[in-house]
């Protein structure tokens, strides 16, 4: 497994809108998916050891902040063709195994994953009430195979100093993750050129 670190958007930078089909059928857009206090947007999918390595935490985090006024949502950007154990198909049955209570939806096109400079499996956004970036990084220090357990404790700090209207937390570390599986000429310009 290659182990690739997130690109580390700028913070501040706006969210950005998209149209995407969410497992049970429906088109959803970050307005839909957008909590009134924050909104974490994460790239995962359901293959890669490491987001298999976190999806339980995941799980547990949407169920602890989304009844607290933060959106959550989860984006699969994986070249399906290449990759059939991430289609839409497997991610319903992903969804309910983890028992995700968040939106999981499908870039097909794999252009949502561009506009926000996704480069790896797991990768975390956290936006304020006004959509602004404010923390991007790891979920914890946790990786397969480390012997640190899984606490999601660095996502939960930016969370928490968000609702509790503190500085969030610094430095953010990058995100560690499989890359995002690309079709073949579609890799973006920052993944060619890191």
């Amino acid at each position: 497994m290659v182990r690739t670190p997130s690109t580390m958007l700028p913070l501040g930078t706006e969210a950005e809108d998209f149209s995407l089909t969410n497992i049970d059928g429906r088109t959803l857009s970050f307005a839909d998916v957008a909590g009134e206090r924050g909104t974490v947007l994460m790239f995962i999918c359901n293959h890669c050891p490491f987001v298999k390595h976190v999806a339980n935490e995941l799980a547990a985090i949407g169920h602890e902040y989304m009844p607290k006024g933060v959106g959550m949502v989860a984006i699969n950007s994986n070249d399906v063709a290449a990759h059939p154990a991430d289609s839409p198909e497997q991610m319903v049955h992903e969804s309910e195994q983890r028992g995700y209570p968040f939106p999981y939806l499908f870039d097909e096109t794999q252009e949502v994953a561009k506009i926000y400079g996704a480069a790896c499996t797991p990768d975390f956004y956290l936006f304020d009430g006004n959509h602004k970036l404010v923390y991007r990084g790891q979920l914890d220090e946790s990786r397969p195979d480390s012997g640190v357990p899984v606490t999601g404790e660095d996502l939960r700090k930016a969370i928490d100093a968000l609702l509790e209207s503190r500085p969030l937390p610094q430095p953010q570390r990058p995100s560690i993750g499989c890359n995002i599986k690309w079709r073949p000429g579609n890799e973006p310009q920052y993944f060619l050129n890191p």
